[in-house]
């Protein structure tokens, strides 16, 4: 019996980025625009008031508004369609984005610890009410800004990234509201800094996951979301499967996941059917969305070069 070797290519067009893109448009630009006008105020009142903890924010901002135009930029390249160079398009520059961003804002980080560090150990005064009113300002623009993006951040590592920093952000500045406070009333002027370096713990937090994230996805590791284990059984759980190999799982961009996978069977024919019920439990199980299929016969004397011990 001839060895029957076919392809099947399985694409959901769900456009997801157009979606995400379009639905997010808004939220980019006033987020973007609220946080510009937030650091010009928090550096002008942080020279003013001698306040580190107001200066160490606004950097962060700043790294917030990059993260912003950085996400917001990948997204609409990752719209433009595929070319004979890059035939899968731009849609990888969304995890370049998002590792970009969490490169950024660590470094940001350092400089805000390094500067924290010096005025630990030559604590200055400063205005505990510029700093109340001007951080109280940072939780009104930064929690709106969070809301906005609070509904895509589960499907999304560029959204998930927006809304984490903005939430970060406002949790932050009430933290700065607070010990404004405290300083007004206690006069303890180690307080400035110590909540810098609380400033740069909370984001340290925040940003891990998305560096983590990003970088895993930019090596073409699966995304978190898949259980390899678990694809691996929903594939050989069709009694027509006999067997699988060459197994490879990795993000095409933040939001669409791509499968391609070789499948041994038993039938003399290829089975559309089977390919169809295949593709259509990977998208609704595992929102994988770009999928190809390499179908070979057990009992062909073909023996594919991908079916060896270093491929899973």
């Amino acid at each position: 019996m001839p060895h029957n070797n076919d392809h099947s290519h399985g694409h959901n067009h769900n456009h997801d980025h157009s979606h995400t893109i379009g639905n997010y448009n808004r939220a980019f630009g006033i987020g973007i625009a609220l946080n510009v006008i937030f650091v010009i105020i928090e550096v002008v009142y942080g020279l003013s008031a001698n306040s580190l903890a107001l200066l160490a924010d606004a950097g962060h901002n700043l790294s917030d508004v990059l993260s912003l135009l950085l996400a917001w930029g990948a997204g609409f390249l990752a719209l433009k369609k595929p070319t004979q160079q890059h035939t899968y398009g731009f849609r990888r520059v969304t995890i370049m984005a998002s590792a970009i961003s969490a490169v950024l804002l660590l470094a940001a980080l350092g400089g805000i610890v390094v500067e924290a560090v010096g005025k630990l150990s030559h604590p200055q005064p400063s205005s505990g009410i510029i700093i109340i009113v001007v951080a109280a300002i940072g939780v009104v623009i930064n929690g709106i800004t969070a809301l906005m993006f609070m509904s895509g951040q589960k499907h999304d590592l560029n959204i998930k990234g927006a809304y984490l920093h903005m939430a970060t952000d406002a949790a932050v500045s009430l933290g700065v509201v607070v010990a404004g406070f405290m300083i007004m009333f206690t006069g303890w002027l180690w307080l400035d800094p110590v909540i810098s370096l609380a400033i740069v713990a909370i984001v340290m937090i925040g940003t891990w996951s998305l560096l983590r994230d990003s970088l895993n996805l930019s090596i073409d590791g699966a995304p978190k979301t898949i259980d390899v284990t678990q694809v691996k059984e929903l594939l050989t759980g069709f009694k027509q499967v006999k067997q699988i190999h060459d197994l490879h799982i990795w993000a095409l961009s933040t939001t669409e996941i791509a499968l391609t996978v070789h499948l041994i069977t038993a039938q003399d024919k290829i089975d559309n059917e089977l390919l169809k019920q295949i593709e259509h439990s990977l998208h609704e199980k595992f929102n994988i969305n770009h999928i190809t299929i390499q179908v070979e016969q057990a009992n062909s004397d073909y023996n594919c070069k991908l079916d060896r011990s270093e491929c899973i």
